[in-house]
């Protein structure tokens, strides 16, 4: 049996399959991992100890279940978080912990810095947007300026699929759709490096090379055959961030077709036929050579309901943990007895900052309207509409932009929490389609199918080498996805909910605009007591 790996890295969990030329999954795994939150507003990964250790993880235990040979992988594709921002050495060694997508926001000065040097209008121009915390060449200016020492080791600027393939093939490459997301330094229209951007941030020759992302990077190098279980030589794609896998592995494909991945953070991804400018989203060029599409991303949803559950269900979790039902579902069981609106009770979900479409760092998580009468249910079902009240935000602003939205496809896995959808789908007045599917790496699966060339009946592979987008875009391996992807479950809204919600989301609208200024001061003092407490703590340790 010929088969087709693909690995997903996430914030949270990394997860593996192994699919057949029928598109079915014949084996799949999963590990678990932390995130580092060194201080307020950063986010931090470990390159080697969780990105790479988990893909090793995952290769071996598929093809441990699935009792298959490593030669019967014809093609690895790979995804992960992104965009991020990780320095190497010479020798492709991870100089500190990666420096993470939006949800890091330290790079506040470094994003002034550039606009002011460079202008907004130029940016907007060259990169289809203003910069914001999910741009990652704000990152690496901030990297140059505050680690001198190991800015002067860093060989390269890897992202974390680029530094997968790295590991797995010794090809530096990055994909056009996340270059998209190293603004200033990516241009959009060209698809290539700035050099004007460069001159401000770091010289071209530390960035990856670009490719598409389902063209061959290269093939498995023998000691990453050791590490990994899988044979030398077989092929790697250049891969790309998870949420185009995961949008792929759901079918959003054509024009009008939104994704909504309910994961740690949420983010958009709307298709479209040519690129928009945009003020508060992130254009991108997509995975193929004549598709576009307007990205955002909300920071902290499946974050702050992972949050309430770690500290205010300690029961739920210990009947879990004591083989009773899950605590998510425990707490969504009870929120179901609450009535839309949650008693007057209105949360923003902005516990670490915001992306779109308010593109604000230092905005905070409030709740408004607590009174005595207020239950945990309450608050957890407020959690949940905070969030659909985000979600609606990014909709409507994103069609003012021109980018309309004719289809919602949910992924992802909040999905599995059906209170959550319904409410989503109540506040925006539009039915959504669940695609309960593996997620990015079977998406990932997909991408390195059409990479080697196996056409949508599965008779390939076919010719292999690094026109594998070109061959996906030509014809008949982009029906793979149409072909693989199964029709998902319809949520239609309940329209006497939308009706109550549309007055609440009005309030959502003025309680951010009224609390802005209260909650950037709180902000600055709350970074402000973290610093002095961590100089404190390091003087006791005679650091």
């Amino acid at each position: 049996m010929n088969c087709i790996l693909g690995i997903d890295i996430g914030t949270y969990e990394s997860k593996g399959v192994l699919v057949d030329h029928s598109g079915a999954v014949i084996a799949r795994a999963s590990r678990a991992h932390g995130l580092s939150i060194p201080t307020p507003g950063w986010a931090e990964q470990d390159a080697e100890a969780v990105w790479w250790r988990d893909f090793c993880f995952l290769a071996g235990k598929l093809l441990e279940s699935s009792g298959l040979e490593a030669s019967a992988v014809k093609a690895v594709g790979v995804s992960a978080i992104g965009p991020c921002v990780l320095p190497v050495d010479e020798k492709g060694r991870a100089l500190r912990p990666a420096i993470l997508y939006g949800i890091d926001t330290r790079a506040s000065r470094e994003i002034s810095e550039l606009t002011a040097a460079l202008g907004a209008e130029w940016i907007r121009r060259t990169g289809g947007t203003v910069l914001s915390s999910q741009s990652a060449g704000p990152k690496i200016l901030w990297l140059r300026k505050h680690e001198p020492n190991i800015w002067s080791r860093t060989w390269k600027i890897m992202g974390s699929t680029t530094y997968l393939v790295f590991r797995l093939t010794g090809e530096v490459v990055l994909d056009h759709y996340t270059a998209s997301f190293f603004q200033p330094l990516y241009n959009l229209h060209t698809r290539r490096w700035e050099q004007r951007a460069c001159r401000q941030v770091c010289p071209e020759e530390m960035l990856p090379d670009l490719d598409w992302t389902a063209s061959i990077a290269g093939s498995l190098r023998p000691e990453a055959a050791g590490e990994t279980g899988l044979a030398e030589g077989t092929p790697v794609i250049v891969g790309t961030a998870d949420a185009g896998s995961e949008a792929v592995s759901a079918g959003v494909v054509a024009s009008g077709d939104m994704m909504l991945m309910y994961g740690t953070t949420l983010f958009f991804i709307n298709i479209l036929p040519s690129l928009v400018d945009s003020v508060a989203f992130w254009p991108a060029v997509y995975l193929f050579p004549d598709s576009f599409a307007l990205t955002g991303g909300m920071s902290t949803t499946g974050a702050v309901t992972r949050w309430f559950r770690d500290q205010f269900a300690e029961k739920e979790r210990a009947e879990e943990e004591s083989g009773g039902e899950n605590a998510y579902a425990r707490l969504a069981e009870a929120a179901e007895t609450i009535e839309p609106g949650s008693q007057g009770l209105l949360l923003l979900p902005y516990f670490s900052g915001e992306r779109t479409p308010i593109n604000d760092p230092l905005a905070r998580g409030v709740l408004a309207g607590l009174t005595l009468a207020h239950s945990k249910a309450h608050v957890y079902r407020a959690v949940l509409e905070g969030t659909a009240y985000g979600i609606r935000h990014n909709i409507e602003e994103m069609e003012t932009e021109g980018a309309a939205v004719r289809r919602l496809v949910a992924v992802g896995g909040g999905t599995k929490n059906r209170l959550w959808l319904q409410i989503v789908s109540d506040v925006l007045g539009r039915e959504q389609i669940v695609q309960y599917t593996t997620g990015a790496s079977y998406g990932d699966a997909v991408l390195a199918a059409m990479g080697i060339g196996w056409d949508s009946a599965g008779s390939g592979p076919a010719e292999s080498g690094r026109v594998g987008a070109g061959r996906a875009e030509s014809g008949g391996n982009r029906r793979l996805i149409s072909r693989w992807v199964e029709a998902g479950e319809r949520i239609a809204p309940v329209l006497q909910h939308s009706d109550l919600y549309g007055r609440y989301y009005a309030l959502y609208r003025d309680l951010y605009a009224g609390s802005r200024s209260t909650v950037h001061q709180l902000a600055a003092l709350g970074v402000g007591t973290a610093a002095d407490e961590a100089k404190t703590d390091d003087s006791r340790k005679g650091r």
